[in-house]
């Protein structure tokens, strides 16, 4: 059973006026929070820096103090009774403290509520002329209390006893219920449900000669009533009452115990200890771990902010065997050991989804076999507000791409493909494949390899006299019938050999495809509406205008108005100007009219585009980094975060309208028609080619299978790795099947083949991430994975459908508005890239450098070494992108993994492994040479020293 999260709240003693009360001044989920000197607010979360000195004093605490565990209590006053009772059968107090000790203990406690923003007078008079809030910090204060308890003993000598019975017991002091205070208050969201509260009590009295010290464990969780701020039920309990003058020490023991407490290693070891030495041990543990800063270099005042990730206990544990191991190695068997800070990076693998079955379609029924009991929560999880602004940001994301692809096939094609196509191709298959599919988050699209190819073909099927979408028909029943083969071999098992290095290339060139594109397009727009750099909009002569006098008032301007006009008219005295002469502001301001052709002002156009393009672009980025600021609320930032595209594009749609410019709109079918008049939409397999036509067509489509069959399982292994913590697992082989089935019905229809579009998917899978909502204050929120459901893509691809008819709303929009996306969604792929985060290594000096692991571990010049030779990979890639020799890009693909191979002669198995990843072979060739070196190591052993035992323990540590 896991350890229950701990709520500590820690109380000191303080005194209001002449009473005795528990004062919350510190608490801790995972961070600490204090109360500030004023006592009107918390302090930010911070780490909690402890002394040493604390730390042994809390150890010496647990060592004379009294420690009961699973102490069957029920409430506040019959656990003071049992402490109490305890402490007087060991010795530790006399049987006359009994009565003082639990008049203290049992005072009302007093947490850090809000306060109103306006106090009473009362309030801030009491505030100004009562003693400090703490009082026991300070001299001053500390004669105060010493005052205070004098004149209660006096005045209360008599009736201690009373006092333990009834007063004691009073609801007044502690309640058996929670107060509604406490159930209202808001911090209760940061704190987990099945939470429980270690309450840590410190203070300090006169009538002791020594600490008063009881840790005690509840045999069951209790709710204490007004003890804790929140209701939350509580397991342990923390005393230490002492003499007078040591309150700053009591206080840093009170931190201590409280911060040890929410250690998740030091919680575990204080739910299963069964006496003292395990806690003691438990505290050893945790001096182990102790980083000790030293104070000369260090100011104690400064709050260290909690850090963006922490260990888990269970991290932890493996750190410290790891690390103890390593050190065993190095003293007896002179090996090196494990890194102190880092642990070695698992081997490649991607599980089972891609091992080798052996038998006829067994990768294609396992994937349908995990995949089918997930079926009805792929749909009813689609239901969140989160699935709203993914559907918006990837809806406008597939129309643009289905529109630009859509208008270069109907270039490329002679309108036998084109817009209309796009959009129906791109719902059929996308609805299709996201009911269907193995891995619903991916999107599929046109792209640009497929392309080039459907231009080459039409080429060669016009200059050959070939009927082209007939060709066409049987390329992709060809197809079909190879990934079909694919499919049924279990062949997507080479998709094992592909590494981090073949990934990171093939994503980082489809991401500069996008940014190019878009950058391109907006580059088209200066050339479509160059700027008129001769015009001058204050002298309207030189373009050949004239400033025409305005005409006289009319005769019947008998009103006042009339009348009032006249006269300012006639006192400008506009007769003795040249109305030839004037500029254009003259022009206007005296009332005159401009006449000419070409004097009215040019709009900017390309201008007013590239502020839509920019700014959708830098107001996205600017959005998306908000639930990381300051302002507003979480749940309101988070919100604004994943509606950051919607409303970037709202604004810039805004902007356009109300300026009213002409740009470039989004152009979207309005008939249900294909493009080509003369073309139906059922293509005929035979009629119009030769008989050899229909054969001869495998060639061209053991082309097109390798490009889909690459293209759809690199980007499957991008949105499969495990860095998106997907729990649904993937289906490689029942996405290719589908693939290649929509390959046969596309082609029949006449529609244009889809594949799996990398940098859309990684976008749609950003869009759908998960973060923990009630993390610890201070704590940064933790990713938790993808809403992994099929809704977003299905109703994606519905709305694409559907534009066809939604024309007169779409063509509102501006295409900079989506170039602007365009750019947003390639940027925002590189930045998980690791190939990236090295490019930019190289304009930095090493102490500017981010702490990378791998830097800690591979030579700076290996790194760029690696590096640069991705960088000559990508620009060959480009190069021949922009050639006719596109058609060969699976090719090129293959030929990434053969470099990736032969990277194994230049770097060591060590380096690849930080910068990459080891291949299967590599990792078992690996495997088997560190089993014959213990066993070479383990026999000269028994050569030299001849003792069996001793070789047992020498192969442990090796």
């Amino acid at each position: 059973m896991p350890t229950p999260t701990l709520f500590t709240e820690m109380d000191t003693l303080q005194h209001d006026g002449e009473e005795l009360e528990w004062r919350e001044s510190a608490r801790w989920v995972k961070f600490e929070e204090k109360v500030e000197e004023g006592g009107e607010r918390w302090s930010k979360p911070h780490v909690s820096t402890l002394s040493l000195h604390s730390l042994f004093e809390l150890r010496t605490c647990l060592q004379t103090g009294v420690v009961l565990l699973d102490l069957e209590g029920y409430s506040l006053p019959q656990i003071v009774d049992d402490i109490i009772e305890r402490q007087i059968e060991e010795g530790m107090i006399g049987p006359e403290l009994r009565d003082k000790i639990s008049f203290v203990l049992l005072r009302k406690h007093r947490h850090q509520t809000k306060k109103p923003i306006h106090r009473s007078l009362a309030d801030m008079g009491k505030g100004s002329s009562g003693a400090p809030r703490s009082p026991a910090r300070s001299p001053a204060a500390a004669s105060t209390f010493n005052r205070s308890t004098e004149d209660l003993r006096s005045k209360q000598a008599g009736s201690y006893g009373r006092l333990r019975h009834a007063q004691s017991r009073s609801m007044n002091d502690i309640a058996d219920t929670p107060s509604t205070d406490q159930l209202k208050n808001k911090f209760m969201k940061k704190i987990p449900r099945d939470a429980e509260a270690s309450n840590v009590l410190v203070g300090e009295v006169d009538f002791l000669d020594k600490p008063f010290v009881a840790f005690v464990r509840l045999a069951q969780a209790t709710t204490l009533g007004g003890l804790t701020e929140v209701p939350v039920p509580t397991r342990f309990l923390f005393v230490l009452l002492g003499p007078h003058g040591k309150a700053k020490s009591y206080n840093e023991i009170g931190r201590a115990i409280a911060t040890l407490m929410v250690d998740d290693l030091f919680s575990d070891v204080a739910y299963k200890a069964r006496d003292r030495e395990d806690l003691i041990a438990g505290i050893d543990e945790f001096l182990d771990e102790v980083i000790v800063l030293p104070p000369g270099e260090w100011d104690p005042k400064i709050r260290i902010e909690p850090p963006k990730k922490v260990l888990s206990a269970d991290k932890r544990k493996s750190v410290f065997s790891l690390n103890e191991l390593g050190q065993m190695n190095g003293s007896v068997g002179g090996g090196g050991g494990v890194s102190e800070d880092e642990e070695m990076p698992v081997p490649h693998e991607l599980g089972e989804e891609l091992a080798y079955t052996g038998r006829f379609c067994g990768g294609l029924f396992l994937d349908i076999k995990r995949k089918l009991p997930w079926y009805p929560s792929d749909f009813y999880e689609g239901f969140h507000i989160q699935s709203i602004s993914a559907v918006l940001f990837i809806y406008l994301g597939c129309i643009t791409n289905a529109i630009t692809f859509g208008g270069l096939l109907g270039d490329a094609t002679d309108n036998y493909q084109g817009v209309m196509e796009s959009f129906l191709g791109t719902a059929l298959a996308g609805t299709v494949f996201c009911l269907f599919g193995g891995q619903p988050l991916i999107i599929l699209s046109s792209t640009g390899p497929i392309l080039i190819f459907e231009k080459l073909l039409y080429e060669f099927s016009k200059s050959n006299s070939i009927d082209y979408m007939e060709l066409r028909l049987w390329i992709g029943m060809h197809a079909c019938a190879q990934c079909l083969f694919l499919v049924a071999t279990d062949a997507s098992y080479i998709i094992k050999y592909m590494t981090r290095f073949t990934e990171e290339g093939f994503s980082s060139l489809i991401s500069f495809i996008f940014i190019s594109d878009a950058i391109k397009k907006m580059v088209g727009s200066f050339k479509y509406y160059p700027i008129n750099t001769e015009f001058n909009p204050d002298y309207v002569t030189a373009y050949k205008c004239e400033c025409v006098a305005p005409d006289p008032m009319p005769d019947n301007s008998s009103t006042l108005f009339g009348v009032s006009a006249s006269l300012s008219f006639f006192l400008m005295n506009i007769t003795a100007l040249d109305w030839t002469q004037l500029s254009k502001k003259e022009c206007v301001k005296y009332g005159g009219s401009l006449v000419g052709k070409s004097c009215k002002y040019v709009p900017d156009l390309a201008l007013m585009s590239f502020i839509l393009f920019f700014g959708t672009y830098s107001m996205t980025v600017s959005l998306k980094k908000f639930k990381f600021s300051r302002y507003f609320p979480t749940k309101l930032r988070k919100l604004i975060s994943d509606f950051s595209i919607f409303m970037s594009i709202m604004t810039f749609v805004g902007l356009d309208m109300l300026i009213g410019l002409k740009t470039p709109k989004l152009i979207v079918p309005t008939e249900f028609k294909p493009t080509r008049p003369d073309r139906g939409w059922i293509v005929m397999p035979f009629g119009k080619n030769p008989w050899w036509v229909y054969v001869a067509s495998f060639v061209p489509a053991l082309l097109v299978t390798i490009l889909i069959f690459m293209d759809q399982q690199i980007s499957a292994v991008i949105v499969n790795r495990k860095e998106n913590k997907l729990k649904k697992g993937c289906g490689y082989h029942l996405d290719l099947f589908w693939v290649g089935l929509l390959m046969a019905a596309c082609s029949f229809i006449g529609l244009p083949w889809y594949v799996a579009a990398t940098v859309i998917s990684i976008a749609h899978i950003d869009s759908l991430k998960m973060e923990s909502e009630s993390s610890a204050p201070g704590e940064q929120p933790q990713f938790l994975g993808v809403r992994e459901q099929r809704m977003t893509g299905i109703l994606v691809f519905v709305l694409t459908g559907v534009s066809i008819f939604l024309a007169p709303v779409l063509q509102f929009i501006p295409m900079p508005v989506l170039y602007g996306v365009f750019l947003y969604m390639g940027v925002a792929s590189l930045g998980g890239i690791q190939f990236w985060d090295r490019t930019k290594l190289f304009l930095m000096p090493a102490k500017h450098q981010p702490d990378f692991t791998y830097l800690r571990h591979v030579p700076l010049r290996r790194v760029h070494l690696f590096t640069l030779l991705q960088i000559v990979c990508l620009a060959v890639l480009w190069i021949l992108k922009s050639t006719f020799l596109a058609i060969i890009f699976p090719v090129m693909i293959l030929g990434l993994m053969l470099v990736r191979k032969m990277l194994d002669m230049v770097f060591s198995q060590h380096d690849l492994a930080w910068l990459d990843d080891l291949l299967p072979e590599k990792e078992k060739k690996k495997k088997d040479d560190e089993k014959k070196n213990s066993s070479s190591k383990k026999d000269k052993k028994k050569g030299r020293v001849g003792d069996d035992s001793e070789d047992d323990v020498s192969l442990a540590f090796e």
